[in-house]
């Protein structure tokens, strides 16, 4: 891990440029320049260092899960334990526990969710990445829309129709006076919401671990360029980026994890008749 930070110090002190003080990061941190544009159809595409970490990491994980089900075995050799762990976690531990007795069904999706956010995420410490997608708002809203869209879709499916919005647009035991102000609480609750704090909080911590991660890591090259007391806090800046290096690896566990619960909370709600 300690030569993970160290090469993404001089990574990001190269791309940060030359200059004779402190290059504070900003947004354009997000905005690689492109390796390649293209048009399709008159709209124009560019594949950029975070598309191909997008790329990388979705094959990664398709190529690792195949991996541990290519020889399986009553005895599973490492592999295939790692990616059983990993598979039971969100079996038992979020279609089971969280969605409810008939949330099995729902366990491949969680789990392919889980472990692409969790690839994904992985970028943020990986040299010559540096990056996780996650951090870039367009990713987590294309997974919170396909969320919602599900969660949507299976309410439908299992309450009808009729009943599933009667239920969120008029809740039971509510006063009929007090709809002129709970059911536009609803709608906003149900339908904007909760896709939307459901992107928003894997892009917002994605997107903090990853500026404290190039703030600390760039001003430790920085203060190795200078004289006077940056022989003191030089060595604590990299430090802090190693620290910080092994505290965004628990983040990514965490929002990976977390997502996938909330995903789980939704169709539980979905698929039971109460709100």
């Amino acid at each position: 891990m300690t030569s993970s930070a160290l090469a993404l110090a001089g990574v990001l002190a190269a791309e940060s440029g030359s200059g004779d003080g402190f290059e504070a990061p900003g947004l354009g941190e997000f905005y690689p320049e492109p390796l390649t544009e293209f048009s399709v159809f008159g709209v124009d595409f560019e594949i950029t260092r975070i598309t191909l970490g997008l790329w990388f990491a979705t094959l990664a994980m398709i190529v690792f899960m195949v991996l541990t089900v290519r020889k399986p075995s009553i005895v599973p050799g490492k592999m295939q334990f790692i990616g059983e762990s990993g598979y039971s976690l969100v079996r038992d531990g979020i279609a089971r526990d969280v969605v409810g007795p008939r949330g099995l069904p729902f366990a491949p999706f969680l789990a392919s969710l889980f472990f692409f956010i969790l690839a994904n995420n992985f970028m943020s410490i990986l040299p010559l990445a540096q990056i996780s997608p996650m951090s870039k708002f367009a990713f987590p809203l294309v997974l919170a829309v396909i969320c919602w869209v599900l969660y949507i879709y299976i309410g439908i499916r299992e309450q009808g129709v009729g009943k599933y919005f009667k239920d969120i647009l008029f809740l039971p035991g509510v006063p009929k006076p007090m709809y002129i102000l709970v059911t536009p609480i609803e709608i906003l609750q149900n339908f904007i919401v909760r896709p939307f704090t459901l992107a928003v909080r894997l892009f917002a911590n994605m997107f903090a671990g990853h500026m404290l991660l190039v703030v600390f890591s760039l001003g430790a090259v920085y203060l190795f360029q200078r004289d006077n007391f940056s022989v003191i806090f030089g060595p604590i800046s990299a430090l802090m980026a190693i620290v910080m290096t092994f505290f965004e690896l628990l983040v990514i566990f965490l929002q990976a994890y977390v997502f996938t619960v909330l995903m789980g909370t939704y169709l539980n709600g979905s698929i039971e008749a109460e709100h």
